[in-house]
């Protein structure tokens, strides 16, 4: 719920500044009426003044300004009074910081003033607005109609009879049945109560009736203002946020003063609440709501424990369909990111540990020699999900420190294509005729590829975006994504050199990832030419060999489309292998008949 502060007395503790204090050059002597006689009406009479000194430098005979805000029950008889003889004087109460104002009550000891002016500033005394004009006749001194007469109006001669001549009250209330509000909150309220400073303009002097009966003192010696008590009620200002509040700047530490600093609640900081507390800019920030009690409590930023603060941004509130504005400020652990919710470059996201780890953010393991320097993002070193190393041509493994299959000669530029129609010595080049030395399909049921990591095959689509790129690398699903270096189809020697097992055309009708394998399932349309393993017009299995660590099948094979694939068997196992010395082309009708004219007539 939104808060409010208790109410009180926003003089006690604080001293006002006045023009003048009597005495304060030399004693003076003044007269004034005792209260009791006042008591009745002046037919009655008055009474005999009495009279006495004031001099602002004897304790005993100082009305200083001070005497006007201490505490009224305990010294009920002090006072301030002015010089003698001033018309205008000014009482001035400055605030050391926003306060919200409820209302204002001055006991006069001398005859209230005929005319005087209560204004309030809301920038430290820079500008000031009236709050009330108080007269005995507010059209003829401030051109204003009498709120006795219409109600509303900013003048009223409710408070300037001379009569009682001594505790005479003057009273302004800021809520009134005029200013009614609703939400003390509102840009309207804070208009109205908010001050920092409070000034009472006493401008014309009345004497008491009583002077008209055979007077003996000298008149000037009534001539001053005197007040017992200046109460100004109200509270610390918190925008609904607090409900009390402790010593701010230079207040002293007395008993009874209202302090100007908030105890915030709702997630807000600041002196009166103002704003959001460093890690709450999820949303922007708002007063608690007076009318319905709504706190309007700011919201904490999802940064995943990496920030210590957070700011609004308006851009990301509206681009959110305003849910979330919050910007994560200086990411740490290595997070980047509006809520620190992914890994710096050259760093990769740990899976085993939750997004809030101070160690969920891994650094990149690439083999300098093997890895490439031009990937999607420059900056990137890996991958930030995997941590996969983004490697040069014929460059495999998660930190790219080996050739691809098919490829030899490890160094600087990558790895060489082996000029074999299977694998080589990865040192040497040197082919290897029989599959002894391949160790891929004598892996045991349910092995796994030696520094093969299978890429999770559940991401979503959000999971594969960074930067609003999309950079999934699992080629069976995204085959645009893979580079692969193709063979083409070269003189009809070369293609007899390669020997190969097997000529079909067939359509790919699914690509599939087994973890230690992919397997693409194939519908066999029309058999060119076949080996010891027997293929017929039907749906089976090929299996590529160079299936790279980012889920890449090379030679790419796209599901829906006709190939004409030329490549080796393993009669072993009774597979079709496929390759990057295999022939795989888009089927064209052309090409599968110079392809014909070739087997039958070119390889002998």
């Amino acid at each position: 719920r939104s808060c409010n502060p208790p109410v009180g007395n926003l003089a006690t503790g604080r001293t006002p500044v006045t023009l003048t204090t009597c005495g304060q050059n030399s004693t003076e002597l003044y007269c004034f009426y005792p209260d009791q006689n006042l008591l009745h009406q002046v037919s009655h009479g008055c009474g005999q003044p009495r009279c006495t000194k004031c001099n602002a430098n004897q304790p005993d005979n100082s009305h200083l300004p001070a005497d006007m805000t201490d505490d009224f029950f305990a010294n009920p008889i002090s006072w301030w009074q002015s010089a003698q003889g001033v018309h205008r004087e000014e009482i001035r109460l400055d605030f050391e910081t926003e306060f919200y104002l409820t209302h204002v009550i001055a006991v006069f000891k001398s005859p209230r003033p005929a005319a005087m002016v209560l204004e309030r500033s809301q920038d430290y005394g820079q500008t000031w607005r009236p709050y009330k004009y108080f007269s005995v006749n507010c059209t003829a001194t401030f051109g204003l109609q009498d709120d006795l007469i219409e109600e509303g109006s900013m003048c009223t001669s409710r408070y300037s009879d001379a009569v009682p001549c001594t505790r005479g009250e003057v009273i302004y209330r800021a809520l009134s049945p005029a200013n009614k509000i609703e939400d003390p909150y509102s840009p309207e309220a804070q208009d109205l109560l908010k001050l920092t400073n409070l000034r009472l303009l006493l401008l014309k002097r009345q004497e008491c009736p009583c002077h008209g009966s055979g007077l003996v003192e000298k008149p000037q010696r009534f001539a001053h203002y005197a007040i017992y008590d200046l109460i100004i009620r109200g509270s610390c200002f918190c925008n609904g946020h607090a409900e009390e509040c402790e010593l701010a700047n230079r207040t002293g530490a007395m008993e009874n003063v209202v302090h100007g600093k908030c105890v915030c609640r709702h997630n807000t900081a600041g002196d009166h609440c103002e704003k959001c507390a460093p890690l709450y800019n999820d949303q922007p920030w708002k007063p608690g709501d007076g009318k319905t009690g709504v706190p309007n409590e700011c919201r904490k930023c999802r940064c995943h424990n990496h920030a210590d603060s957070c700011h609004f941004d308006l851009s990301v509130w509206l681009a959110s369909g305003k849910r979330s504005g919050g910007v994560c400020d200086n990411c740490k652990h290595n997070t980047e990111g509006h809520r620190c919710q992914r890994c710096k470059p050259g760093y990769y996201r740990d899976r085993g540990k939750p997004m809030s780890s101070t160690e969920v953010c891994k650094p990149c393991a690439c083999q300098p020699m093997g890895s490439a320097n031009a990937t999607f993002s420059r900056s990137w070193r890996c991958h930030p999900k995997t941590g996969f190393c983004y490697c040069k041509p014929g460059v495999a493994g998660p930190n790219c420190d080996r050739c691809l299959m098919g490829y030899w000669g490890f160094g600087e530029n990558g790895c060489r294509p082996c000029d074999c129609a299977r694998d080589c010595d990865q040192h040497t080049g040197n082919c290897f005729n029989g599959y002894d030395n391949e160790p891929f399909f004598n892996i045991p049921i349910g092995g796994r590829i030696p520094d093969l990591v299978q890429t999770p095959t559940n991401e979503s689509e959000e999971e594969w975006k960074w930067n609003d790129h999309e950079q999934g690398f699992s080629a069976l699903r995204h085959p645009e994504k893979c580079v692969c270096k193709e063979k083409v189809l070269g003189s009809v020697t070369d293609f007899c050199q390669m020997k190969y097992a097997y000529v079909i055309k067939a359509r790919i009708l699914s690509a599939h990832d087994k973890g230690t394998h992919a397997e693409v399932v194939v519908k066999v349309k029309k058999v060119l030419k076949s080996g010891k393993v027997k293929i017929s017009r039907s749906n089976r299995s090929i299996y590529p060999e160079s299936w790279t660590n980012r889920g890449c099948t090379c030679p790419i094979l796209n599901p829906g489309t006709d190939y004409l694939i030329a490549g080796q068997e393993d009669s072993r196992t009774s597979k079709l292998l496929v390759n990057m010395n295999s022939l795989v082309k888009p089927w064209k009708a052309h090409l599968g008949k110079q392809v014909s004219d070739i087997l039958r007539t070119g390889c002998k």
